[in-house]
């Protein structure tokens, strides 16, 4: 077999040459070998390998010599993009024998090398090994030179250059490149595309090529026929998921539907309805990994949390800024709007199998930045896996007009610019209907619902779901109040173990628990003393700032639930918080009202009655001391709680102000912690108290949950976890 790289002449010319000077009985003797021998070399000559081959050569001589120059960065590009085609055909042609097919790929692997040994003599190369973007016009023509010099026929779009400019990150000077990507595409430099299951073909008839579809496809929903806009799912099969947690029915259905086959989703459900876990676990039963999740910041740690709860048996990944700290090898990378323009370029070659968008209706307007990033990745993956699975998760997918729909359609692959694609097309056409015949708008909405719409809401589905529940939404406190939080609680932690080892040193032959409990007493002892405040930071003003950092993502939760749902009742135990919420809602466009401690009882009912018969209130601002009893606030069945209370009893009062009788629908309350906080442990607590109040209501032995107020036990809970890193 030739060397990959070698001069396709030099062989076969010593060859002959051999053969002129071997006399006529040692011609006869070898002939025939030499024959089978030149057929051989002739076989290894042919082909795409060879070219490849030299060509990479080329590029490898041009490294050693110092840096590679753009025209040899496209034709590596070219090179890496056609060794995966040729990897993908050898592997699927049927005509090659086992032996052949392990030829041809050994071939492929010693260029693979090669390539390799290359990427690491100019790093700048290593991203172009498994760039995943549509081609240049440059490097499609030079992938035409190169197909032709093979000498193999060309298929018609291998002769056709498409002149239209590949999507670019809108800031190229941003973009970041995260030291684990980099591991990554080292272990990885080749990524095949998989087209194993592609689109189904387009009809032939091009019966509807003349008509412009996509103004009457949103015109077909604007006039409201054909029902619930929610495709028919099948029935569950079972209930049972990787984390041992029980689905609810309609989550079941959604994810048997994806186990089926479809592939691309608008799930529009009501919040409340677990639209993140239906996600989590499609992308599970389909093998849509690695997968990628776009989110709101307020919620990505939330994501987090709910991959290791739903499918423990993936990783996930965070991407937070530059991206220093991700791991890049995860089976899950989520990332937030806001720094989505840094990653886009790796995130666009990672090679994502799937790729869900929460809160899709951010990116309707399509001249944002945003909702360019997210086409764009959008765009790279569905050109390496045609049939990978898309998911836009929104209870709103329409917010004023029906255009919203537009940027959400083109993200999940139904049309693009101009035209509906492939499968809606096909779709439109077996309706035998045109926009000019009656009964058309009821078709063209039933065949799009049919692409993959899902719709329920609470009082469909009000039976898979419990009366009431309480929701953790985790959110990470950013800059500056971030930083202050917790450089505050690092303080509150070294003079709790500085005055544990100065009590352990006088007692050294004492129980540390008993030590512990005893520090932690002394300092709640001492804060009482000074009116919860004193010198320093306490556990009282540290859950004070806490509350006050989360003010903006809690109103901005809200924002999006309102919008989603209808009203919501938000709480908070500060007025400084309330007052900044309320400030975010009027920025948003949503109409408040207030229910306050300070209000006459006539004021508070007006606010009330307000918020129950006026449908433009959205969000009613409520104290959780002062609205926490005697209020009935059950138009809404969603409660935002932004604050924590010091008990279960306070908090449930809160939630009982809309869960009241004559609610008919289920009630969640969604609670904001301030995530790698003194939040989370005191959150813990409180459920801790609620399952002592259950169990002692219930009757049952409650041995297992320390008795003694939340700030003790919080306290303790810290010192303990810091004696124990000593």
């Amino acid at each position: 077999m030739a060397t990959p790289g070698r001069s396709p002449g030099s062989n076969s010319s010593r060859n002959i040459k051999s053969g002129s000077k071997t006399g006529s009985r040692q011609g006869s003797r070898r002939g025939a070998p030499q024959q089978q021998q030149r057929r051989r070399q002739h076989q290894d000559e042919a082909g795409v390998i060879p070219v490849l081959a030299r060509t990479v050569r080329a590029i490898e001589n041009s490294a050693e010599r110092g840096k590679v120059n753009p025209a040899n960065r496209t034709r590596f590009r070219v090179v890496a993009v056609l060794v995966r085609e040729e990897r993908a055909r050898i592997k699927g042609d049927k005509e090659l024998s086992d032996a052949e097919r392990v030829k041809e790929l050994t071939r492929l692997d010693g260029i693979a090398t090669i390539m390799a040994k290359t990427a690491a003599r100019d790093t700048t190369l290593i991203q172009l090994l498994t760039d995943n973007a549509p081609l240049t016009p440059a490097a499609l023509e030079m992938r035409r030179a190169m197909l032709m010099e093979a000498g193999g026929e060309l298929s018609p779009d291998d002769l056709i250059v498409v002149t239209e400019a590949p999507v670019k990150p809108a800031v190229e000077e941003r973009q970041v490149v995260p030291q684990s990507v980099k591991q990554f595409q080292m272990s990885n430099p080749f990524l095949a595309p998989d087209f194993s299951s592609s689109n189904a073909p387009v009809s032939t008839t091009n019966r509807l090529a003349n008509w412009e579809l996509i103004e009457p496809l949103f015109r077909s929903f604007e006039v409201g026929v054909g029902g619930v806009a929610s495709m028919d799912l099948p029935e569950a099969r079972s209930l049972a998921t990787p984390g041992g947690i029980e689905l609810m029915r309609h989550q079941a259905r959604f994810i048997e539907s994806a186990r089926a086959g479809h592939r691309s989703y608008l799930l529009a459900d009501e919040p409340g309805l677990g639209k993140t876990a239906q996600a989590l676990l499609a992308a599970n039963v389909t093998s849509s990994y690695p997968l990628l999740v776009v989110v709101p910041n307020v919620v990505k740690v939330n994501w987090a949390r709910e991959v290791e709860k739903w499918t423990p048996q993936r990783v996930s990944t965070v991407v937070h800024g530059d991206g220093a700290d991700i791991d890049a090898f995860a089976d899950v990378v989520i990332v937030n709007y806001e720094v989505l323009d840094r990653h886009v370029a790796w995130l666009s070659r990672r090679g994502f199998k799937g790729m869900v968008v929460d809160e899709a209706h951010f990116i309707k307007n399509k001249d944002s930045q945003r909702s360019k990033n997210v086409q764009a990745l959008s765009k790279s993956i569905r050109a390496v896996t045609p049939k990978a699975l898309m998911i836009a998760l929104t209870g709103t997918p329409l917010i004023n007009q029906i255009e919203d729909f537009r940027m959400i359609w083109q993200f999940l692959g139904w049309i693009d610019d101009k035209k509906p694609l492939t499968e809606l097309m096909r779709r439109l056409e077996e309706t035998e209907l045109d926009p000019g015949d009656n009964g058309f708008f009821r078709a063209a909405r039933d065949s799009v619902v049919d692409m993959g719409i899902v719709r329920r809401k609470k009082v469909d589905v009000a039976a898979d779901i419990p009366a009431r529940r309480v929701a953790d939404i985790p959110v990470e406190l950013d800059g500056e109040a971030g930083r202050s939080i917790h450089e505050a609680e690092a303080a509150l932690v070294t003079r709790l173990v500085e005055r544990y080892r100065r009590v352990i040193a006088t007692r050294p032959d004492s129980d540390p628990a008993d030590i512990i409990r005893l520090v932690a007493a002394a300092e709640l002892e001492e804060t009482r003393q000074a009116g919860g405040d004193g010198s320093g930071d306490n556990v009282f003003t540290m859950v004070r700032k806490i509350g006050q950092a989360k003010a903006t993502p809690a109103a901005d939760y809200t924002v999006n639930l309102a919008r989603n749902v209808g009203k919501v009742v938000f709480f908070a135990k500060h007025i400084d918080v309330m007052d900044t919420a309320e400030k975010h809602f009027a920025a948003a466009g949503l109409t408040t009202v207030s229910l306050r401690g300070d209000q006459t009882s006539k004021a508070r009912q007006l606010a009330i009655d307000s918020f129950t018969n006026d449908p433009d209130v959205a969000v009613a601002v409520c104290s959780l001391t002062a609205a926490g009893v005697g209020v009935n606030l059950q138009a809404a069945s969603n409660v935002v709680l932004a604050e924590l209370s010091w008990t279960n009893a306070e908090q449930t009062q809160a939630i009982d102000r809309v869960h009241r009788i004559g609610q008919e629908l289920p009630v969640t309350a969604w609670r904001i912690i301030a995530a790698g906080t003194l939040d989370g442990r005191i959150s813990q607590l409180i459920d801790a108290k609620a399952g002592l109040a259950a169990r002692a209501l219930d009757g049952e032995a409650a041995l297992d949950v320390a008795e003694g107020s939340v700030q003790l036990e919080a306290l303790i809970a810290v010192l303990t976890d810091a004696v124990g890193q000593l």
